[in-house]
């Protein structure tokens, strides 16, 4: 591991250095890499110099016990030792958790999908609960929550909503809640106070650039229509929506949200470009095989990942078999929790399995 380290300490002088070149400073696209590169290898050369002081603290002490000829020092030296060598093990545990390989996707924007699913009706009103829930939770942590495109559910909610998300390491916090959401509760339109389990899937995909999916104009069909509001009415006379279908794939998707039909068919690509990367992505994990099945970063929509039941107020993320009873914060946007032991569940996961 010690050599890992001063590898990344060697890295992480040579892009402080490069970062003040003026070549540097000049390339924007270049100085933004090295910007975040450094940003990334500074946690790591910080933890990592902490270590090393706690090593040299170990060896000064170890020195005293066996020179030393004063009692009373040597006593010191011994209770130093009992302290050091648990803080030793610490750091070593968040030095091995910093190693792990980071997803290139981390720090990425998203395009957020949810859909109703089984349940009719009510699958379309969870649907917009969980479009709440993410709001609430974007707003926390300052990130930009944009609604893209919806088709409204007939008693209320979204049969199906696309957003987009961006802000710091929004793909990153987001992955873990792709998958299958249940809802168990009394309908409003249950006339007999029976409970029902309805279920919307979430999507959660990384914001591709033109660069790294490049797509065919030839193969993209435009067409385009009226924006319509909440409830289906028309918004404006022009026609500012796009869709967009890619003709190879037979993907669709559209956009609404700006008055400029340009504006839109610039989100709609963006929607675009992450599906077709999920496609591909999903290619290369069924060619990898068992190595990539975790239960906890698959990301697949159709796993069932958790379930909010209103009678008991409680919340249950199934993949990691953690629960909750405090259902209101939780749509509320109090999903931290949440994620941060998915994300310790999933790093623990890698390390097991040595993919560190």
């Amino acid at each position: 591991m010690i050599d890992k380290l001063e590898a990344i300490k060697e890295r992480f002088d040579e892009v402080g250095q490069l970062i003040v070149k003026p070549e540097t400073i000049q390339d924007m696209n270049l100085y933004t890499k090295l910007t975040k590169e450094y940003k990334d290898l500074e946690k790591v050369v910080e933890k990592y110099n902490e270590y090393k002081i706690v090593l040299e603290n170990i060896d000064t002490s170890k020195e005293i016990l066996s020179t030393e000829k004063d009692p009373e020092m040597k006593e010191m030296a011994k209770m130093e030792l009992e302290e050091l060598h648990p803080q030793k093990e610490q750091v070593e545990e968040e030095l091995k958790t910093l190693l792990i390989p980071k997803d290139p996707n981390d720090s990425k924007n998203v395009i957020l999908e949810i859909r109703g699913g089984a349940g009719g009706d009510e699958a379309a009103i969870f649907a917009g609960d969980l479009l709440r829930m993410y709001q609430r939770f974007a707003e926390k942590r300052k990130w930009k929550f944009e609604l893209m495109d919806f088709t409204d559910g007939s008693s209320g909610g979204f049969k199906e909503v696309v957003c987009s998300i961006s802000g710091e390491d929004v793909y990153g916090m987001m992955k873990y809640e792709s998958g299958v959401h249940r809802v168990q509760r009394v309908p409003a339109t249950e006339t007999q106070g029976r409970v029902h389990t309805s279920a919307a899937s979430v999507a959660v995909l990384p914001e591709m650039e033109d660069v790294e999916v490049n797509i065919d104009p030839s193969d993209v069909r435009s067409d385009y229509f009226c924006s319509s509001g909440p409830g289906g009415q028309s918004v404006n006379t022009t026609y500012s929506a796009v869709r967009l279908t890619h003709i190879p794939t037979g993907i669709v998707v559209s956009c609404q949200d700006e008055k400029s039909q340009i504006k839109n068919k610039a989100k709609a690509m963006k929607v675009l470009r992450s599906k077709l990367y999920e496609i591909e992505l999903s290619k290369q994990q069924e060619e990898l095989g068992a190595q990539r099945k975790s239960m906890v970063g698959s990301g697949d929509r159709s796993d069932k990942i958790r379930t909010y039941n209103y009678p008991q107020g409680r919340v249950t993320d199934h993949r990691i078999k953690y629960t909750v009873h405090n259902l209101p914060n939780v749509m509320d946007g109090e999903i931290a929790d949440f994620i941060e032991s998915l994300r310790l569940a999933d790093n623990a996961e890698k390390m097991k399995s040595g993919t560190a």
